[in-house]
């Protein structure tokens, strides 16, 4: 991998940092409002009470992994480790793709998550020095 000035250059960084702040966004939404959280992917919440409560649990667990995703953006970003911060945001755009793919399954959406996909992994290959 090559470095170039742009891969270690602040205005990157804190691109990447903002990366890495929107999943921890989206991870305290789905545990703190799971129905709002839900509409990310046009889901309606379940109506059956015992629905719900399953549905709120794995909404908590899609929130903890969204925010642990975050907190690897940040922690990279701390440490300057550049070339991590580019893989790091390389596969958050596979995430942002697996989730899109179970949108289409689902009959919608999916494009809300696979817009995403190409942006980071255009940044992470910024931070690689593979682009700039």
């Amino acid at each position: 991998m090559f470095s170039s000035k742009l891969s270690q250059s602040r205005a990157l960084r804190s691109i990447g940092l903002l990366c890495g702040a929107i999943p921890i966004g989206y991870g305290i939404n789905a545990i703190l409002r799971p129905d709002h959280a839900l509409t990310f992917f046009e889901l309606e919440p379940p109506a059956l009470p015992a629905d719900k409560a399953l549905v709120n649990s794995l909404m908590v667990v899609y929130g903890i992994r969204n925010i642990f995703m975050g907190v690897t953006v940040f922690a990279a970003g701390y440490h300057r480790a550049h070339k991590t911060m580019g893989w790091i945001l390389i596969a958050l755009g596979g995430v942002a793709f697996g989730d899109g793919l179970v949108c289409y399954q689902a009959g919608k959406g999916e494009w809300g998550h696979w817009g995403y996909a190409p942006v980071l992994a255009i940044i992470g290959s910024l931070f690689l020095g593979l682009l700039g």
